[in-house]
């Protein structure tokens, strides 16, 4: 969130080609909607420890919540900015996010996730009222969840 897209995108294709191992997990919104979005994110850090091919000593967490996994895990508040290997993960993950979001502007180009990125932006929000929800919106979101409500 600190450096730019263009950066992002940069440091995300270095991250990729020099790190030893990383991993990438999507959660769909309906597994975020059937367990809820902390369940869904212990899951995708789980899932993303167990697919790495170098099975790591220790990993670091940001947040203040661990994944169930066999390797030790520390968290880390405010992870990213105290640890190279935290932010170079955010990087990975934001950038990982931001083209599911370009990918899914073109099959729903109505809402303008190219721009907004899925966060709740004022044009967001009116294209939700507008148009409803599409398959990518999470139902427990709460912008969403009002809208779904208010119909």
């Amino acid at each position: 969130k600190k450096i730019s897209e263009k950066k992002r995108n940069l440091l995300y294709d270095e991250i990729i080609e020099k790190s030893l191992s990383w991993s990438i997990v999507e959660i769909s919104p309906q597994k975020i909607d059937e367990i809820n979005i902390l369940q869904a994110t212990l899951l995708g850090m789980s899932q993303a420890i167990s697919n790495l091919n170098i099975s790591p000593e220790i990993c670091l967490i940001d947040g203040n919540q661990i994944p169930k996994t066999t390797v030790k895990t520390i968290s880390v508040i405010k992870g990213d900015s105290k640890y190279i290997s935290i932010a170079a993960a955010s990087i990975l993950a934001k950038v990982t996010r931001d083209r599911i979001m370009i990918e899914i502007h073109k099959d729903f180009p109505l809402y303008n996730f190219q721009k907004h990125k899925g966060y709740p932006t004022k044009e967001h929000r009116e294209a939700l009222k507008k148009y409803g929800i599409c398959p990518h919106h999470r139902k427990s979101y709460k912008p969403v969840s009002l809208i779904l409500s208010d119909r």
